[in-house]
């Protein structure tokens, strides 16, 4: 079974090169253009990661990721944070531990699909997410 990644970002053009890479390496994409469509997204169509844009107009990516960890149904998708901003990743030190990695913008999207896979792969592990709430809140307060 093919896996099946949720892009939210109200970036048209990124979430296209995104689908294309990825799609490219035999995973399934959906899209999301806002954070309210994107936890709908998430709900119902059931993804294995999830790559969230943290600047979104109105419900940003830290609060979608928020409400994501609150609920039973996506509290375990591990995310992959992408941004414009470097600081939130070295606020945000070591993300990648936690069933949660960080992109900076722009970004290599070639390198997207081996990141997912070996995000994926720690979670299998079943590593400890345990911290995400903390380095959720210590990157909130670099905005």
């Amino acid at each position: 079974m093919a896996t099946r990644v949720l892009v939210i970002d109200d970036e048209f053009a990124l979430r296209l090169l995104c689908r294309v890479n990825l799609e490219a390496e035999g995973m399934e994409v959906l899209e999301a253009a806002d954070g309210p469509s994107g936890l709908e997204q998430a709900w119902s169509g059931a993804p294995d990661v999830i790559l969230l844009d943290v600047m979104m107009p109105g419900l940003d990516g830290l609060q979608v990721a928020e409400k994501l960890f609150d609920d039973p149904r996506t509290e375990s998708i591990p995310l992959v944070f992408l941004s414009a901003r470097a600081e939130l990743k070295e606020r945000g030190g070591g993300l990648g531990l936690d069933g949660v990695e960080y992109v900076t913008k722009p970004f290599d999207p070639v390198g997207l699909a081996p990141l997912i896979r070996a995000l994926l792969e720690r979670v299998a592990r079943d590593e400890p997410d345990g911290l995400r709430r903390e380095k959720l809140a210590d990157l909130r307060g670099t905005l």
